[in-house]
């Protein structure tokens, strides 16, 4: 029982000690400088991203606009929330009915990110990609 009783001190000092050492480097950290802030808008590496960014929000688009057969499609979810009104499960419409409410506004804002992700990609193309005009 002896050892045991080591066992458990030597780790519980361990882990003291780790603690302590984790404190003592965040008190030091808040006594450096702060890192300098952005010194650019990022407007190269937004631009090299267009592509994947308009393929994602495509196919998130396309999700949820497909049949009820979809996961993840409104259609899917109207059709649940109409289940459980049919069976009586209030509780379950209501909130699957404040899902369905988010999903639609969802198709909202990314149609309005396609949007504006079109304008970023004629931003970048009138000006060479975002890169620093030399």
């Amino acid at each position: 029982m002896n050892a045991r009783r080591r066992t458990r001190a030597l780790l519980a000092g361990c882990a003291v000690a780790a603690v302590l050492a984790g404190t003592a480097g965040v008190a030091s950290a808040d006594s450096s400088t702060p890192a300098p802030g952005p010194t650019g808008d990022g407007a190269h590496a937004l631009c090299k991203r267009v592509p994947k960014i308009d393929r994602r929000i495509q196919r998130a688009l396309k999700r949820l606009d497909a049949g009820a057969g979809t996961r993840g499609s409104v259609a899917r979810l109207e059709q649940r929330v109409d289940n459980a009104k049919k069976a009586g499960h209030t509780q379950i419409a209501t909130f699957l009915q404040d899902r369905l409410a988010f999903r639609k506004s969802l198709v909202t804002n990314l149609q309005q990110r396609q949007k504006d992700l079109n304008d970023v990609r004629t931003w970048c193309r009138d000006n060479n990609a975002g890169k620093a005009a030399s």
